[in-house]
């Protein structure tokens, strides 16, 4: 079912959530209608937004730690709190909705940790760990792919200043172990890598993006990385940029009160410094000038 956000819909081509706190959690369409009376095209595919805690009382787990995985392979998914997993349930999203019951609908579930042990292209979706209070972890956008080419990245955000390697793998790694790889970010090839992995030494928030690799072997899918600033680095940036501004508005200030204190000096005799008469000329010509420029 589809619940409308705007009443009888917007005339602009956006629309903004306002807060955007956690109840906002879902997949989104959209349509457009024209002519009166209204014809409306179908709805667009579901895109899913995630608005959560940027620090979330529980985590989601998975292993192997990667956003894009192989199908008929291994994939398991935990929520981990401090060591306490209970009170919280693994739910997903895909195209037909939100899904929950990890053991009974889809994987199987051990303790805290649900397993899907050999997964399809059908378990891409976006995961993560929700309390019976409304409480969510942070999410995890998962793609299996069926091709030969898969990009390993972190599946969790990075900060700003951590190193992050992301590595081109394919199905049939023992034939072919270091193919010449070709990295893409946002559609734009940023390096040619012999190894099969590039690395970012210290990644900044111009880093953030969608990244996808291809091989000889194939072409990866796009995975996006995340960029965190930390909030020190913010605040050093204020407190830097008021103290260039205090120092800006201070100079002027500052530069009449040294010319008025060398002025009172001469006046009062209290100088120390001999100099000639043409130096005496040059010197006053000088704070007359810097006194009409100021």
């Amino acid at each position: 079912s589809v619940e409308p956000l705007s009443g009888n819909g917007t005339t602009e081509d956006s629309y903004t959530l306002i807060p955007a706190g956690p109840n906002h959690t879902g997949g989104y369409v959209c349509r457009a209608g024209r002519g009166d009376p209204v014809y409306d095209t179908l709805y667009s595919e579901p895109q899913f937004l995630w608005s959560g805690d940027l620090h979330p009382s529980v985590s989601l787990r998975i292993r192997p730690n990667r956003t894009q995985h192989f199908t008929s392979k291994s994939l398991s998914l935990s929520c981990e709190e401090k060591g306490n997993s209970t009170g919280w349930r693994l739910k997903r999203y895909r195209e037909r909705g939100v899904e929950s019951g990890c053991g009974s609908n889809w994987g199987s579930i051990a303790g805290s940790t649900c397993t899907i042990r050999s997964t399809l292209e059908k378990d891409s979706g976006v995961y993560w760990c929700e309390s019976a209070s409304g409480e969510y972890s942070n999410a995890v956008n998962i793609t299996v792919a069926a091709g030969a080419v898969i990009l390993e990245n972190p599946a969790y955000p990075m900060t700003e200043g951590d190193s992050v390697t992301l590595r081109c793998t394919n199905r049939y790694q023992e034939t072919n172990p270091n193919p010449k790889v070709d990295f893409y970010k946002d559609g734009v090839l940023i390096r040619n890598e012999t190894t099969g992995e590039m690395t970012i030494p210290a990644v900044s928030k111009s880093d953030e993006g969608f990244y996808k690799c291809k091989s000889t072997e194939g072409e990866s899918p796009e995975s996006w990385v995340t960029v965190r600033v930390p909030p020190g680095s913010v605040v050093s940036i204020s407190l830097l940029s008021r103290l260039l501004c205090g120092l800006l508005v201070l100079s002027p200030f500052l530069l009449v009160s040294i010319i008025l204190m060398v002025k009172c000096c001469r006046a009062q005799g209290m100088c120390s410094t001999t100099k000639s008469p043409q130096d005496e000329l040059r010197s006053d010509d000088i704070i007359e000038q810097t006194e009409s420029s100021v």
